[in-house]
């Protein structure tokens, strides 16, 4: 990428305090949380791999969001460590690109990820009879294929035009990573093209995968309705359960950071619910697709055994 039209050659990270006490306090939890992300999804992973009876279209789906929350919170959280206990707080240009451009394409991946895990979730359900015929090996592998190429494609669009814009004064990114609003407010110069460009691509990447995802719970709830049974209702919900809560954690912190009134912005406030989305998300997954899965649970003590 050319990043032309800027003057600033690094970024400093504000982070967020500049208590010693206070950062080491943060390092300790951002540590601990962190290898709690290596461990749990790295160990989701290879249940997945290595048990017979979780090569299925929805383990398939869950192994890729473990690798997607593994790789996005590396990105992420090593920087942060850093910028907790060391007194330099800068990261480079080039270095600001790059984790920009990984950060956006895997929550973007991530995006196109949880929509397709709501279709399967629709099909199991809806033609339980035909599921495994449906969703094919072929199928999944191109639904995994095209969320990772949709989400980095539109990370590369956006990426190149946010770092095209002028950076011509403050380098301070009050932030703890290099993230979209704030190195938009860095910048200087005329933004409307770039306002239009950059509601549309969140539009496409992430308000378009939820509205994928309602029509895919409108369709099951329709579907669950017409189950006659209570014992149907529940069973058909709990396939659904360890999903939902997902979609409505992710969806529901990046919603707020980039959808809530600009009148209602707060700093403090908005780097809170980042490090929801960048840091605790990933530690959560694993927790909700297994502690509330048995076959999971079986496979874990088998391993153990």
């Amino acid at each position: 990428m050319e990043m032309d039209n800027h003057t600033v050659t690094e970024f400093i990270l504000v982070g967020f305090t500049t208590d010693p006490v206070m950062q080491l306090i943060l390092f300790v939890v951002f540590l601990a949380v962190y290898s709690v992300t290596l461990v749990g999804n790295t160990m989701l992973i290879t249940l997945i791999c290595n048990d017979s009876r979780l090569h299925t279209p929805m383990y398939f789906f869950i192994g890729h969001l473990s690798f997607l929350d593994l790789w996005y919170s590396s990105v992420n959280t090593p920087k942060i460590l850093k910028t907790c206990i060391s007194e330099d707080k800068s990261i480079s240009f080039a270095g600001c690109v790059a984790q920009f451009f990984f950060s956006a394409g895997l929550g973007f991946s991530e995006c196109y990820l949880l929509a397709t895990m709501a279709y399967d979730r629709y099909v199991a359900i809806s033609k339980p009879l035909l599921y495994s015929q449906t969703m094919s090996i072929w199928l999944c592998t191109f639904l995994v294929a095209a969320s990772y190429l949709g989400g980095f494609i539109n990370s590369y669009i956006i990426t190149k035009r946010t770092f095209a814009l002028n950076f011509c004064g403050d380098n301070v990114i009050d932030d703890f990573f290099c993230d979209l609003l704030p190195l938009v407010k860095l910048a200087c110069g005329r933004k409307d093209g770039y306002q239009t460009l950059l509601y549309f691509l969140l539009d496409s990447n992430v308000i378009m995968p939820l509205v994928l995802i309602l029509a895919s719970y409108l369709f099951i709830i329709t579907t669950i309705l017409r189950i006659r049974s209570t014992q149907g209702h529940l069973k058909a919900f709990s396939t659904c359960s360890s999903h939902l809560i997902s979609v409505t954690l992710y969806y529901g912190s990046i919603l707020y950071i980039y959808r809530h009134p600009r009148s209602s912005y707060s700093v403090d406030r908005d780097k809170i619910v980042s490090t929801f989305y960048t840091v605790v998300f990933p530690t959560l997954n694993p927790m909700i697709y297994s502690l509330r899965n048995k076959d999971v649970k079986h496979a874990l003590n088998k391993l153990f055994k």
